[in-house]
C-alpha cells in the first residue's frame, strides 16, 4: 500500500512538473519593442546629403565615396549602371571634377523604415559649373538614394539613381 501511495504522489509530481514547463513554454514574453530612431536616422542622412554636397564642391571623391557602401549600385541619366564602389568611384570622380562646380540638394523628403534599417532620401540637385567650351552649364536633376543601416550604426548609401529633370 505504502508503495502504491508513493507512486501515485510521484506520478501527480511529475504531472505538475510537466503541466509546469509546459504552461511557462505558453507564456513567453513580449518582445521589447525597437526604439523609434527615426528622427535621428533622418537627421543622420540630411547630414549625408550636405557631405556630398561639401564633396562636389571641394572636388573630394573620397569624402563623397565614404558615403557609399561597398556593395552600392549607381544609376545615373545616360549611364550604364555601376555596382561596387571601384566602379561608382569613377562615376563620381566625373561628377565632382567639373570646374567652378556648385551643387544645390534640394532635399523633398526622407522616409525611414519603422525598422530602422532602411530610407529613402529623394529630391533634386542643382548643378552649376563650367563647361568644356568654357560656358557655364546648369543640371537639375531629380533623386532617389537608398540608404542602408550599417551595424555600426552609420548610414550607407546603398542604391543612387537620379534622371534629369528637362
Amino acid at each position: 500500500m505504502l508503495a502504491r501511495g508513493l507512486v501515485s504522489r510521484c506520478v501527480v509530481v511529475g504531472i505538475s512538473v510537466a503541466t509546469a514547463i509546459v504552461m511557462a513554454g505558453c507564456m513567453q514574453q513580449k518582445p521589447a519593442e525597437m526604439p523609434d530612431t527615426r528622427a535621428a536616422d533622418e537627421a543622420a542622412i540630411r547630414a549625408g546629403d550636405a557631405q556630398f554636397v561639401k564633396a562636389a564642391e571641394t572636388h573630394d571623391v573620397d569624402l563623397a565615396m565614404a558615403l557609399y557602401a561597398d556593395d552600392a549600385v549607381f544609376i545615373g541619366s545616360g549611364l550604364p549602371a555601376s555596382v561596387g564602389k571601384d566602379n561608382i568611384r569613377k562615376v563620381i570622380q566625373g561628377l565632382v571634377s567639373a570646374p567652378g562646380l556648385q551643387v544645390t540638394v534640394n532635399t523633398t523628403s526622407v522616409t525611414v523604415a519603422r525598422s530602422g534599417d532602411l530610407a529613402m532620401d529623394q529630391g533634386t540637385v542643382d548643378a552649376k559649373g563650367t563647361g568644356k567650351d568654357g560656358k557655364p552649364v546648369t543640371n537639375t536633376s531629380q533623386y532617389v538614394l537608398v540608404w542602408k543601416k550599417m551595424p555600426d550604426g552609420s548610414w550607407k548609401i546603398a542604391a543612387d539613381t537620379s534622371a534629369n529633370a528637362k
